[in-house]
């Protein structure tokens, strides 16, 4: 019964890390697809937004469907899961980006670039572990598919 003793901050810091895999696959992805394709920041930062969410929802929908939960109830259990904390990282994972003076403009050759990102990743996780955090406390967030994971 090793899960019942695990702390409320080791369980945020799992379901932190858990959403930031998922974010920054897609955060990663569009920031390198609209960096290379020339696109301005706000398409851009679109397009690293929209991958976040499809990455990060996919991440927690695979899971809950091999525990044999129908399609449509995964689903409507990612969205409760990870939104949250999706949105949060997404924001803070975002300004980041668009704070570092040149990180949008950067190219994919420049160490500002890819520090930048890093950067604003480690970020988006440090403020979005307490978030989950009081959304696990409440029975919220990824409280609500962490049994699932263990099927």
């Amino acid at each position: 019964m090793e899960h019942a003793t695990v702390s409320p901050w080791r369980q945020a810091i799992s379901a932190t890390l858990h959403c930031l895999t998922g974010c920054a696959i897609g955060e990663v992805l569009g920031m390198v697809i609209g960096t290379a394709l020339g696109w301005s920041t706000l398409p851009t930062v679109l397009l690293a937004i929209a991958l976040a969410f499809a990455f990060g929802y996919a991440l927690t929908i695979g899971p809950v469907l091999r525990a044999g939960v129908p399609a449509g109830r995964a689903i409507r259990i990612a969205l409760a899961a990870d939104t949250v904390s999706i949105t949060v990282m997404e924001v803070l994972d975002n300004g980041v980006m668009l704070v570092v003076p040149g990180a949008m403009d950067a190219g994919l050759d420049s160490a500002l670039f890819w520090l930048a990102l890093a950067f604003s990743l480690v970020v988006a996780f440090a403020l979005t572990v307490p978030v989950n955090k009081w959304l696990i406390g409440r029975g919220k967030g990824h409280a609500v598919v962490h049994s699932y994971h263990h099927h």
